[in-house]
């Protein structure tokens, strides 16, 4: 089973692997065991988070 949690002012975590699909139909995807995706839109890695919240001003 798939198990996500939502991370008050950070990013979604889901267990992993997964595939995203982006707007533009583009797949990109992550064999991690866990995966952060972005949800401020701020990562340099963006779907995947860098942390970029946290320097939040």
């Amino acid at each position: 089973m798939t198990h996500v949690r939502l991370v008050k002012n950070g990013p979604l975590m889901i267990s992993g692997p997964v595939e995203v699909e982006m707007p533009d139909g583009d797949i990109v995807e992550s064999d991690r065991v866990m995966v952060a995706l972005c949800m401020c839109r701020r990562s340099k890695t963006y779907p995947f988070c860098d942390t970029s919240h946290r320097k939040r001003s």
